[in-house]
C-alpha cells in the first residue's frame, strides 16, 4: 500500500528536519547533473569536483560550524524504504531532481532496537530545495517521483559513511546497528541488505 505524501512545508516535517534558504546552488546542480543515474541506487560519499566549489565551502563554514565536510551524491531509482539509518549529526540533502523522503524518530526505536515501520511519513522534496534532516531523524535512500529517477546531493561530516574498523567488543546494544562509519542501521528482512547488517525492522517494508 503507497504512502501518503506531505509537502516539506508541512508542519509534520518540522520534527524531522528544516527548509534551508539563502544559499546559491545553481553550479552544484550543474555538476550533479553529469553524474551517474543507475537502474538501482548509488550512493559516493565524497566527489572532489562537488567539495571544491564555493557553496560547498560556505556550506562546510556555516551549517557544519566549520567542522571538515564531504559531499557526494545519492542516485538512481527506488520506491522502498528497505531500512532507517541515523548518524550522530545532521545530514544536508539538496533535491535536484522532485524526491521523496521516507522519515521516523530515533525516539520511536524500541528498547530491544526494533522499529515499527508504520510510524514513518513521507515528504516530497522538490527539486532544488536545501533541507537539514536532523541528527534523530531516521532516514534512508530517497524514492523517484519521475521514472527517469533522483538525484540528491549528500552532504555530512567527513568520513561518514566510510567503511568501518572492526568493533571487537560490544559494550551497548546500539554497537550492534553500527554498520559504517558515524552510521547506524536497522534494516528490513525484505530490504536486500548484507548479513552483517541488523535486521529489526517490523511491519510493511514501505513503499511509495
Amino acid at each position: 500500500m503507497g504512502m501518503d505524501i506531505k509537502q516539506v512545508t508541512d508542519p509534520a516535517f518540522r520534527s524531522y528536519g528544516k527548509v534551508i534558504k539563502g544559499y546559491q546552488i545553481q553550479e552544484l546542480m550543474e555538476k550533479m547533473k553529469k553524474t551517474p543515474l543507475p537502474g538501482d541506487v548509488t550512493y559516493v560519499p565524497s566527489v572532489e569536483e562537488l567539495e571544491c566549489l564555493f557553496v560547498s565551502r560556505e556550506m562546510e563554514k556555516k551549517l557544519y560550524g566549520q567542522m571538515p565536510i564531504q559531499v557526494g551524491y545519492c542516485n538512481g531509482h527506488n520506491k522502498k524504504l528497505n531500512a532507517v539509518e541515523y548518524h550522530r549529526n545532521s545530514e544536508i540533502n539538496i533535491a535536484v531532481t522532485d524526491l521523496v523522503l521516507i522519515l521516523g524518530k530515533q525516539q520511536d526505536i524500541a528498547s530491544d532496537y526494533t522499529y515499527s515501520s508504520d510510524q514513518m511519513e513521507a515528504f516530497l522534496i522538490p527539486a532544488n530545495t536545501v533541507i537539514e534532516v536532523y541528527a534523530t531523524t531516521l532516514h534512508y535512500a530517497p524514492c523517484h517521483v519521475e521514472d527517469s529517477g533522483f538525484r540528491c546531493v549528500v552532504i555530512l561530516p567527513k568520513d561518514t559513511n566510510t567503511d568501518l574498523d572492526p568493533i571487537k567488543s560490544v559494550t551497548d546494544p546500539e554497537d550492534q546497528l553500527l554498520f559504517a562509519k558515524n552510521k547506524w542501521l536497522i534494516g528490513h528482512p525484505e530490504g536486500g541488505l548484507p548479513e552483517e547488517a541488523y535486521i529489526g525492522i517490523i511491519g510493511e517494508n514501505r513503499t511509495i
